[in-house]
């Protein structure tokens, strides 16, 4: 386990972090872009959360959620390639999370009305709260290929699962907004009174 006696280090002030292993990198390295933004997708599960007090399944689903994400981050901070011999294994995300997220997906649409149109974020505020963590999570995919471009011992799971991440995020908003009844839907070429010039 993690033990944290201090909260600033002042090491960071040069505008380097440090990693799990390997030298000293700045700030805005595409490493820490990519475990920094799984950090930020992990918070905004957790604002969602507070959203959940009718749905209490959906808020076990997303603690556990919050869980894994840190793992995803362990492993982002973690270049290199893995010490088999090592006296503690190197922390990676798994197939088994991914699958795990495969199984809840299939699970909770299952009672969903399949869609007709595109959904736009909104409709009840767990929903919105869900869309805002996929967006960011879309965002912290797209930086981890990128990060696995540059850096091909990136861990491939992690990307599998922070892709799989965000489809469960749109099917619990989908059940937020009543199992799809309250989404809103986009309808394609709407611009109301913009059309007639008011």
């Amino acid at each position: 386990m993690v033990k944290l006696n201090r909260i600033y280090t002042k090491t960071g002030d040069d505008g380097t972090t440090g990693l799990v292993r390997g030298p000293r990198r700045p700030k805005f390295d595409p490493r820490v872009e990519a475990y920094g933004t799984v950090d930020e997708a992990n918070a905004f599960i957790g604002h969602a959360r507070l959203q959940t007090n009718s749905m209490p399944k959906i808020d076990m689903l997303l603690s556990r959620v919050q869980n894994d994400l840190f793992d995803v981050g362990s492993d982002l901070a973690t270049p290199g390639a893995d010490d088999p011999a090592a006296e503690h294994p190197t922390l990676r995300v798994r197939a088994v999370q991914t699958a795990w997220l495969e199984k809840q997906i299939d699970h909770f649409n299952a009672d969903i009305s399949p869609l007709k149109s595109f959904v736009l974020p909104g409709g009840t505020p767990l929903a919105s709260a869900l869309h805002i963590a996929r967006t960011v999570t879309r965002r912290a995919e797209r930086l981890t290929v990128r990060l696995a471009a540059a850096e091909p011992d990136t861990n491939p799971e992690a990307v599998r699962y922070l892709n799989r991440l965000s489809d469960l995020l749109f099917v619990l908003a989908r059940v937020a907004n009543a199992n799809g009844a309250k989404d809103v839907l986009w309808v394609p070429g709407n611009h109301g009174d913009v059309a007639k010039g008011d």
